[in-house]
């Protein structure tokens, strides 16, 4: 065998090429590792951080339908607390009107029976009145003299006492 490919200038641009790949390769792949790994790193910590920030997120999630839920509560609580009230209102309401209605059909009983009362005076008074004009005319149409007019003077004076 020959060494004469020894003296080919391309075998030896070979050779230097696969020592050039070869002193160069680890170095390159050194840094094309070490940048995917760099990165790499990156991509974990940024998901790691995703993962944090969606727990964060689903913590307020849950805490803001935790405070729905409770403001619904509390308004319903205020709803049920304000039909209450007007009911009572309204009951209270209607007691005062029932109150005030029974005073008022208690002072027109009153004023009826008032002027009830004075009509009865009135008709007795005016039938007294009557009753003595008849009796002094028919004593003064058939009684005459003295005997007479003390007769129809104690009769007068006695008729009030009577018909009171």
């Amino acid at each position: 065998m020959s060494l004469a490919f020894l003296q080919d200038p391309t075998f030896w641009v070979l050779v230097a090429f696969i020592i050039f790949v070869g002193a160069t390769a680890k170095p390159l792949f050194g840094m094309a590792t070490g940048g995917l790994d760099k990165r790499a790193t990156k991509i974990r910590a940024d998901m790691e951080e995703a993962e944090k920030l969606l727990d964060e997120a689903q913590d307020l999630l849950a805490a803001y339908q935790r405070k729905q839920r409770d403001a619904a509560k509390e308004a319903q609580g205020i709803v049920d607390h304000t039909k209450e009230e007007s009911e009572r209102l309204i009951q209270l309401g209607r007691e005062k009107l029932d109150a005030a209605l029974e005073r008022r059909e208690k002072l027109v009983m009153d004023r009826i029976t008032q002027a009830e009362a004075k009509a009865i005076d009135t008709v007795r008074a005016k039938t007294v009145d009557l009753a003595l004009g008849a009796t002094r005319d028919y004593l003064a149409g058939h009684f005459k003299g003295k005997s007479a007019d003390a007769l129809v003077d104690a009769a007068i004076k006695e008729l009030p006492g009577k018909l009171h």
